[in-house]
C-alpha cells in the first residue's frame, strides 16, 4: 500500500492480493514482479515469495483505516481475476470496496473474460456500485481488443482502458460503453517502443467519442526524461466521481473491526488453496 502513489491516475494502491502470472505480451517486462522478485528469500519481507499468487487477508481492512476519501488502484502488485485466486475470496474484497465507499476503486485486470463472468452472475450485485471502476488492460490487437469488447459486455457503472503499453497501432476503436482511457509507453529495461502517431489516434478518437483521456507516459529506459507531454500538454481527464460522505472516526473503528473478522474467516482458504 502506498497512500501517495506514484501512478500518475490514482492517489493510492491496495495489495489485498500479490503476485500474478504472466498471459500475455504486455506482461513480458512486467514492473511488479521486477519489484517483487527482488526480494525473493528476504526472510519476513512481505515479497519473501517473489512474485508467487498469494493472498494477503490482513490488508482487507485497510482502505476503512484511511479517513479521506482517495482513488484507489485495486491489486497494483496483482490481478484480482487470475486463477489463483478463489471466487470466495474475490467476493470478500468485493465486500470490502461495497462497505467502505468514500473511496473510489479502480479494478484493473488482465482475465477480462472471468470479470464479466462473475459481475454477470455470483457477484452482480457489486456491478452496480457507482464507486467502483472496472477496467482490462489493452496491449495490442490480439490479446487487447478482445479484453475491450468483453469489458463492454460487463455490467458496470463505469468501465475504462489502461493501454500501457501500448505496443502497436490499435486501429479504430469503438469506444461505446467506455467511459475512460489511459495510454502509456513502456518504461524500464528492455522498454519497447510506442510511436507517437498510435497515441495520436487514440486521443483523436477518444476526443471524437466524448471519452476522457489521460496521457500517462512516453516510457523508454529514462520515463522521467521523455516525460508525458503530448502535443505540448497533459492529458488527465478521468470519469466524475461518486461522492460519498466520510464517516466519523468512530464509526471507521467499528468498520476495521468487522473487515478483520472477514480477514480472520479468509485465512483458512488462503492456506488451502493458494500455492506457495
Amino acid at each position: 500500500m502506498s497512500l501517495n502513489s506514484k501512478i500518475e491516475w490514482t492517489q493510492t494502491t491496495w495489495n489485498p492480493v500479490r503476485g500474478c502470472v504472466k498471459v500475455s505480451p504486455g506482461c513480458k517486462h512486467c514492473y511488479a514482479e521486477a519489484f517483487a522478485e527482488r526480494f525473493r528469500g528476504v526472510s519476513g519481507h512481505p515479497y519473501e515469495q517473489g512474485f508467487d499468487p498469494i493472498l494477503v487477508p490482513h490488508k482487507l481492512s485497510e482502505p476503512a483505516t484511511w479517513p479521506h476519501s482517495r482513488t484507489v488502484f485495486v491489486n497494483s502488485m496483482s490481478d484480482l481475476f487470475q486463477d489463483a485466486v478463489s471466487t470466495e475470496y474475490i467476493a470478500t474484497v468485493m465486500k470490502v470496496m461495497s462497505k467502505v465507499a468514500w473511496h473510489t476503486y479502480q479494478v484493473l485486470t488482465k482475465r477480462a473474460e472471468r470479470m464479466r463472468e462473475l459481475l454477470k452472475t455470483d457477484l452482480r450485485r457489486f456491478s452496480t456500485e457507482p464507486h467502483i471502476w472496472w477496467g482490462v488492460s489493452v496491449e495490442d490487437r490480439k490479446y487487447g481488443l478482445p479484453r475491450l469488447e468483453l469489458l463492454r459486455d460487463t455490467p458496470a457503472v463505469t468501465r475504462f482502458l489502461s493501454i500501457e503499453p501500448l505496443l502497436e497501432d490499435l486501429g479504430t476503436l469503438d469506444l461505446t460503453g467506455i467511459h475512460w482511457v489511459i495510454v502509456g509507453g513502456e518504461s524500464g529495461f528492455g522498454a519497447r517502443r510506442m510511436e507517437a502517431s498510435w497515441v495520436e489516434r487514440i486521443q483523436l478518437q477518444c476526443e471524437e467519442q466524448n471519452i476522457p483521456f489521460f496521457f500517462k507516459q512516453w516510457g523508454g529506459v529514462q520515463k522521467k526524461r521523455a516525460g508525458r507531454l503530448l502535443h505540448g500538454r497533459t492529458f488527465d481527464s478521468l470519469p466524475a466521481r461518486s461522492v460519498s460522505v466520510e464517516p466519523r472516526a468512530a464509526d471507521r473503528a467499528s468498520l476495521v473491526i468487522e473487515l478483520n473478522g472477514l480477514a480472520t474467516a479468509q485465512v483458512r482458504p488462503q492456506r488451502s488453496n493458494m500455492k506457495p
